[in-house]
């Protein structure tokens, strides 16, 4: 498998034989395969990167399960990450935009302090964004108004100018994944519901041995991502991953204090706690009282 490295713009650039008009910034439009099909490459990301792709033609994973990108859908990554990629046997000529930036472009701008506001780029391949007509309109205007000003001489203005209209761009995309969140409803909700019934399995038959349980467990377990699960459980039950969790925990630890075979310490154990007091800690946050001052009142 070819490896390639993407650590610099120039090294993007050279890659898909595009001429550097920015050391920091690049668009790359793409409108055939760069190698045949079958071939097989892990690409290693030391820049931002924001693909829309027109046409299928590659499968591309990213941690978890291939997949096939469809017409109209964008994909991110960030510095850091590490993907697989494979060339389809396909009739129709690849077609796509990507943006590259380079971290040191936000370095010491209000873009740079707020990148964690954007966690797509954390998002696996299999949740890529699906865009309207509309929206790859929108897109494509702000691409190319970033391109506009590459194609500008640099002066003192052009970081500034670059660095909003990426920033609009990544807003853009954070409302286009706001609406894919809503109109996959009925999808996110059977990702609530096989969450819960993992949840409760768990904590009914793992917990004692495993101990608590985590997000990134549950997020494993439904082969998505921890960010993007998170999304999905906050936009359908306006709480969190971990409350959620929590809520349940605690509807657990009711019910087992109820029932009067288990001391404060079996229940903590049952329930994942490595010790008794950081369960009794739990309890009375969330309760206002100790475990056993529950028990005697109920």
């Amino acid at each position: 498998m070819e490896e390639i490295r993407l650590d610099t713009i120039q090294q993007v650039n050279d890659h898909y034989g595009v001429t550097t008009l920015h050391p920091l910034v690049s668009v790359v439009h793409l409108h055939q395969q760069l190698r045949q099909a079958g071939t097989k490459a892990k690409i290693y990301f030391g820049v931002y990167a924001i693909w829309l792709k027109k046409t299928k033609g590659c499968t591309l994973s990213y941690g978890r399960t291939p997949y096939d990108f469809d017409e109209e859908t964008v994909t991110s990554f960030e510095p850091g990450q590490v993907v697989n990629v494979e060339i389809k046997e396909t009739q129709v000529r690849p077609q796509s935009i990507g943006l590259f930036f380079h971290p040191d472009l936000l370095n010491r701008t209000h873009l740079g302090g707020m990148m964690q506001r954007y966690e797509f780029f954390s998002y696996n391949s299999t949740e890529a964004l699906h865009l309207s007509a509309s929206e790859v309109e929108l897109f494509r205007q702000v691409l190319n108004l970033i391109e506009t000003e590459l194609q500008r001489p640099i002066d003192n203005h052009s970081r500034e100018l670059i660095v909003s209209h990426i920033e609009l761009l990544l807003n853009y995309c954070l409302r286009f994944y706001d609406r894919q969140f809503i109109t996959r409803e009925e999808i996110n909700h059977s990702v609530v519901q096989q969450f819960d019934r993992l949840l409760r399995d768990y904590i009914r038959t793992q917990a004692a041995k495993q101990g608590l349980p985590t997000v990134a467990y549950f997020a494993d377990r439904c082969n998505l991502s921890t960010a993007y699960f998170g999304q999905v459980i906050k936009s359908e039950t306006k709480l969190t991953a971990k409350e959620y969790i929590n809520d349940r925990l605690l509807t657990a630890a009711k019910e087992q204090l109820h029932d009067e075979r288990f001391t404060i310490t079996q229940i903590s154990e049952n329930l994942g706690f490595e010790y008794p007091q950081h369960f009794i800690r739990f309890f009375k946050q969330r309760t206002g009282q100790t475990p056993s001052a529950y028990r005697k009142i109920g």
